[in-house]
């Protein structure tokens, strides 16, 4: 390979993976995305004009799809609708995306014989019992909860699909929860975090006993590659770093690494179907190719994260006010319906 096609490269994890591209390899990045809220160019910013070209597009525009995938040797699919409260309020943008938008990429690569790989979320599968020992894995039954997760595990069925009926060269990876630079300040960690610098309190929905498994960006990228190179062709990756946390944990490490009481914070009621656990097995991942995190201490992780946030108020600044309007119509309309949005 030395051509790729990145969608939904602005975004977080997108974005992540390109610097993570240009920096561990020699492949030319093109990268697609609408630039909805979710996207931003400065996540891109100073990337070299002789190996990135960026695209303004939708990819459930056919004719543009198919232009770029002809002048590339592989796709990495990241574009996505991804925010699970906002699938509660208007699922329909979800269905575009991540139904119309996979089907619109899997129809190009096709057509011109190229390698695809497809980015899901372990949220297909439903959540697990906080007590439950079980882990995802490969073989778990898919059981989403929300709009957002159900439109994920619709776009890994079309790809499964794609590989057996038309013979594509595809494979797909269900990551856990990412953290790290450049994620929008409506997500869970990057929201306390400016909220705290901002003098906000943090609130937690309910107990707080709701667990993640949380893996940082830099390590969810070497593991897409290592994928990329060396998956085989039908086959879905599970990607995690044993990153195991609730998030009344998360929420106290946060202030705790920010100077302040770990109970600095305030309980909201809990929003509707929100999952209680996942948790990844990455056995295969690890075994079969041989990959392994960096980033295995969230602690540390964590701390740069903050870091990061805190040297960068330029990038989060524009997106925080608009943010925290939208949550506030928002919590509005969830009061109504009987739940209360933070």
């Amino acid at each position: 390979m030395q051509r790729i096609l990145v969608t939904g490269g602005a975004g977080f994890i997108g974005s992540n993976f390109v610097h993570y591209v240009i920096a561990h390899t020699d492949f030319a990045v093109t990268v697609l995305d609408k630039l909805t809220y979710a996207g931003n160019l400065a996540s891109l910013a100073g990337l070299s004009a002789e190996r990135f070209t960026f695209v303004e597009g939708d990819i459930c525009d056919a004719a543009l799809v198919d232009s770029l995938v002809a002048g590339v040797d592989a796709v990495v699919h990241y574009a996505a609708e991804s925010h699970n409260d906002n699938s509660l309020s208007d699922p329909t943008p979800f269905l575009h995306t991540n139904i119309t938008g996979t089907f619109t990429l899997l129809e190009a690569v096709r057509r011109h014989g190229t390698r695809f790989h497809h980015i899901s979320t372990d949220e297909v599968y439903g959540d697990l019992a906080l007590d439950d020992p079980e882990r995802f894995t490969e073989n778990t039954p898919y059981n989403p909860s929300s709009p957002y997760s159900s439109t994920k595990a619709g776009s890994d069925l079309l790809v499964r699909a794609w590989v057996r009926s038309f013979g594509v060269y595809a494979t797909i990876s269900n990551c856990s929860n990412n953290y790290g630079p450049y994620q929008h300040v409506e997500k869970f960690i990057p929201r306390q975090i400016t909220n705290i610098l901002d003098g906000i309190r943090p609130r937690l929905y309910g107990a707080g006993q709701n667990v993640r498994d949380w893996i940082h960006a830099d390590d969810h990228s070497s593991a897409v590659l290592t994928i990329l190179e060396k998956g085989t062709a039908g086959e879905t990756y599970l990607i995690g770093a044993d990153g195991e946390r609730n998030n009344k944990d998360v929420i106290e490490r946060i202030l705790a690494g920010m100077g302040l009481p770990a109970d600095a914070y305030d309980h909201v009621s809990d929003r509707p179907g929100h999952d209680l656990r996942y948790a990844i097995d990455s056995t295969k991942l690890r075994s079969e190719l041989g990959w392994s995190p960096s980033y295995p201490d969230f602690a540390a992780g964590l701390a740069g994260t903050i870091d990061w946030y805190r040297t960068n108020e330029a990038w989060w600044r524009p997106q925080k006010a608009a943010t925290e309007a939208k949550y506030l119509d928002q919590g509005e309309a969830l009061r109504t319906s009987g739940g209360v949005h933070s």
